[in-house]
């Protein structure tokens, strides 16, 4: 899936500006999905309407510039149908707060204990915003239903998270600093390093 797919899914279910369709998929709800630029966004919607995908009316705001709303057509909901056909691409999950966990034998007991503090915060702060949504969930039409069910199997996500940061918080705390941590993790990277070039 794609940023043209992303915004076909947000105009199915509501009509949007292309700031709203920006905001909800790079920091609100739909940004959980896909990966987009923030600068891709506005070319797609121009691709989609010269297409007949989507189309655009221009609302007059006294004092303020006038809003384009972006609705997805007939043709826009068949094309965003079919793409829910294709069998999704493997979740990509990248952490900078794992690339400091590996090489905490680098850091400080303070360096790595604010990593922690921080990723928990984090994780506890997206928490609260999905549940913000999940606790709307009864609201919503019954097409809607789904909602709730991807909503609480975000949850399950990250409160596991957070429980397994907190219960193995100082484990990890401890190697801070600590040089045979240093020694096992270059001889186990030098051991993949060998095992690549084997398979190569």
């Amino acid at each position: 899936m794609n940023v043209r797919t992303l915004i076909l899914a947000i105009l199915n279910i509501q009509e949007a500006t292309g700031y709203e369709i920006k905001k909800l998929s790079t920091d609100g709800v739909y940004s959980y999905f896909v990966d987009v630029s923030y600068g891709s966004i506005y070319p797609t919607l121009s691709k989609l309407e010269a297409e007949g995908v989507v189309t655009v009316r221009t609302e007059v705001q006294i004092g303020k510039p006038d809003r384009k709303v972006y609705e997805i057509t007939d043709t826009g909901r068949e094309e965003f149908v079919d793409s829910l056909a294709t069998p999704p691409a493997p979740d990509k999950f990248k952490s900078e707060f794992l690339l400091i966990a590996l090489t905490v034998s680098l850091g400080t007991t303070q360096t790595i204990t604010k990593a922690i503090d921080d990723r928990i915060a984090h994780l506890e702060s997206e928490l609260a915003m999905i549940k913000e949504i999940a606790d709307k969930e009864p609201e919503c039409p019954d097409e809607e239903k789904s909602t709730g069910w991807v909503c609480h199997y975000g949850m399950s996500i990250k409160e596991f998270d957070i429980k397994y940061l907190k219960e193995n918080r100082n484990a990890l705390i401890a190697l801070a600093g600590n040089p045979t941590q240093n020694n096992s993790q270059k001889t186990l990277q030098k051991s993949q390093l060998k095992t690549e070039k084997v398979s190569v």
